[in-house]
């Protein structure tokens, strides 16, 4: 099999047979003529049904994450409401990380449990915690790693195989680490989703989100719902989406290097109480996650040692760390995530520390970025 930069920049993406274009075109259209009646052109009749720049997505993403198939959608959230309609009856209980994503937990707590489906987080690190809770019975087995925003890493594997032995399916959102730097079918897990909005887009210019499964049977049942429901991705949002993959993997190596740079220039300052980064030895899930992944990311988190003002403050200080949601682009940006990502579980135990800052290291110079983050927390001790 080709490497993975090799399969990132052709899979899904071969020239235009028309006109020897190497870049394959948009289709921005939303039916396909039938030369008579069900007589289909290469299985195109209706765009929410199917469109080539689509399936140029979906044959990549199904490649670099090692898949059956793959169903891009409209968003991340999107992604993840298609599955969990494929899979969940009222009665049926969903296990999640205790950091999960907030806009996870809101989608299952405020638009599942309402129609009766059970809702439980857990320390994913705590394996014995996990395995008292799949006792009890649960469908699916919700697995974010590095997690969103302390940065928990979980063993996919044992958690794979303890799913599985309590009948669970057991999903992985890959969305922080990339199929580059982690393969979680290949650990075992059933399901990855991601917010293509995120690494795999890489620029912030684009929303999407995908479903990668290794069973057929449940593929089949997810792209129904996606097909029902109608959350397909666009044409030009899929165009996008595979254009920014196609660099995938030195923006993850960049990233990466960065990350590192900017968290020991963190851990090294009187101003922090703690750096989340699984690249600092420092890290408790340090030593798995070199073992899971090829790299370490870059998205870390910090905690103020001057609580959540100082966090509010650092957050607004930044240059070049742009104050914005969202993460995995070029350019770096900065967020409070207890009043912007995670609002939505604020009072609650999934809660986020309030002196807590999340960073998504950019692929600029690093020197750079090490000077906005220490010029930025410098200027808290002058107030």
């Amino acid at each position: 099999m080709p490497g993975f930069s090799t399969r990132a920049i052709h899979d899904g993406s071969d020239f235009d047979p028309t006109t020897g274009a190497v870049v394959p075109p948009v289709y921005l259209t939303s039916t396909f003529v039938q030369d008579g009646i069900g007589g289909l052109r290469e299985g195109y009749e209706y765009a929410r049904a199917g469109n080539p720049t689509r399936d140029s997505l979906q044959t990549l993403l199904a490649s670099l994450e090692g898949g059956a198939s793959a169903l891009s959608f409209a968003s991340g959230l999107a992604a993840e409401d298609a599955l969990l309609r494929a899979v969940l009856q009222p009665g049926d209980r969903v296990l999640m990380t205790n950091d999960v994503y907030g806009g996870t937990h809101r989608l299952v707590n405020r638009l599942y449990v309402p129609w009766g489906i059970g809702l439980s987080t857990v320390e994913m690190s705590d394996l014995d915690a996990v395995r008292a809770e799949l006792a009890a019975g649960v469908r699916v087995l919700w697995v974010e790693t590095p997690s969103n925003p302390l940065m928990k890493i979980s063993d996919i594997a044992a958690l794979a195989k303890l799913g599985h032995e309590h009948g669970a399916l057991v999903v992985v959102d890959n969305t922080f680490a990339s199929p580059y730097l982690q393969q979680p079918l290949a650990l075992g897990a059933d399901v990855v989703v991601h917010s293509t909005t995120k690494y795999l887009g890489g620029h912030s210019d684009v929303v999407g989100g995908a479903v990668v499964l290794s069973d057929e049977e449940l593929a089949g049942k997810v792209k129904f719902v996606q097909f029902g429901g109608g959350a397909v991705s666009g044409p030009l949002d899929a165009w996008l989406t595979v254009r920014g993959i196609k660099t995938l993997a030195v923006r993850m190596e960049r990233h990466s290097s960065n990350a590192l740079a900017v968290a020991q220039a963190l851990e090294a300052h009187d101003a922090v109480e703690r750096v989340y980064y699984p690249g600092l030895d420092s890290h408790p899930g340090h030593e798995l996650a070199a073992r899971q992944m090829r790299g370490f990311g870059g998205m870390l988190s910090v905690q103020l040692a001057g609580g959540a003002a100082a966090a509010r403050s650092f957050a607004e200080s930044t240059k070049l760390f742009q104050l914005a949601e969202s993460l995995g682009g070029v350019e770096s940006l900065i967020g409070y995530p207890a009043e912007m990502t995670h609002a939505s579980v604020a009072g609650t135990e999934l809660a986020v520390p309030e002196n807590l800052v999340r960073l998504s290291v950019g692929i600029e110079d690093a020197d750079d970025l090490v000077v906005d983050v220490l010029e930025a927390l410098d200027s808290l001790a002058a107030r």
